[in-house]
């Protein structure tokens, strides 16, 4: 995990695999006064390679404890097995999906 704050949003990496494993850690991170402090955040999923349904449930906990800190929250799409759970299960529809970390939100 990569921690990038710039300006309006903190950009939150994700690498290799967001699973149980890895739970403790993304929330410890999450829930750190640099990403708590920003405006928005985005988690960037391109370098996921592998989301289970622990991961699915870390997302939408991100999002909804965004939401309730009033941040605007996005997700970028990630690889093909991360893009296909987000299709399948539907997530995709209920999250904000940008194309790049860096893109001009309105």
């Amino acid at each position: 995990m990569d921690v990038r704050l710039e300006r309006d949003r903190a950009v939150l990496a994700l690498y290799g695999e967001l699973d149980l494993a890895s739970a403790e850690l993304f929330d410890s991170e999450f829930d750190s006064a640099d990403i708590g402090g920003a405006p928005m955040v985005v988690l960037d999923l391109e370098g996921l390679q592998f989301v289970d349904s622990t991961g699915l449930r870390m997302i939408l906990s991100a999002h909804e404890r965004a939401r309730e800190r009033g941040q605007e929250f996005a997700i970028t799409p990630g690889s093909p097995q991360v893009r296909r759970l987000l299709t399948i299960t539907r997530v995709g529809e209920h999250l904000r999906v940008i194309d790049s970390p860096n893109e001009l939100l309105v």
